[in-house]
């Protein structure tokens, strides 16, 4: 019987069984392990195995690993109000520099939305949800509660204990929408004056002198 040499088939001889059975093993070992990583627990056993033919059976043995799609809250959109007067509406958000040292510092602000004037600033190296609001609550005394407050969706602003404080206190939370900053113009047409006229012009030597000369 004549066969076309088109329909020839090379049909390889060796077996990767073996080979499977060890990936298996590891992947029981390491559940969290991609093959990649099951990749380099063989090299160090003293095995060489291309990491294609591996992808290929760790595939086939079904061992991929189902990864979970992170869900995004879906933020509307939120245009500036119009005000009628002060401390209907506190915008808030941080800047950022860094001293002579290197160390990163992040100010925090606090503007009325109608009077443009600037409520209160904090430096500090990093702040948590408890430090914001201390802050408000330092100015709360003096100026009175605001109706709403205008920030972003950072884990400070974001966080139960942010959350329950406004709720506790009847204020309005918007947050904007994830890089949309200019939904909180108030506050960045702020910062631009700050990084103009403070943090670019002064130099200063830790996160201390920062905040003597920043801090209102």
């Amino acid at each position: 019987m004549m066969l076309a040499v088109t329909t020839y088939r090379y049909r390889s001889q060796r077996t990767d069984e073996p080979l499977q059975i060890r990936l298996v093993e590891l992947a029981r070992e390491k559940p969290r392990f991609g093959y990649r990583r099951l990749h380099v627990l063989l090299r160090r056993g003293g095995g060489h195995v291309n990491h294609k033919l591996l992808q290929r059976l760790y595939r086939e043995a079904g061992l991929m690993i189902r990864r979970r799609k992170r869900k995004h809250c879906v933020q509307v959109g939120q245009p500036l109000r119009t005000w009628t007067a002060a401390h209907q509406e506190w915008a808030l958000d941080f800047a950022h520099d860094a001293v002579a040292c290197g160390r990163a510092i992040r100010v925090l602000s606090v503007v009325d939305a109608y009077t443009r004037e600037c409520l209160g600033l904090e430096v500090d190296t990093s702040f948590t949800s408890r430090r914001v609001t201390r802050v408000l609550e330092m100015i709360v005394p003096e100026r009175g509660e605001p109706q709403a407050i205008r920030c972003d969706n950072g884990p400070e602003l974001t966080s139960r204990h942010f959350l329950a404080w406004c709720i506790g206190r009847k204020i309005e939370l918007v947050h904007i929408q994830p890089r949309k900053p200019t939904q909180n113009a108030h506050v960045e047409s702020f910062h631009g004056r700050l990084r103009e006229e403070c943090l670019a012009v002064s130099w200063v030597q830790n996160s201390l002198v920062a905040r003597r000369k920043i801090a209102v």
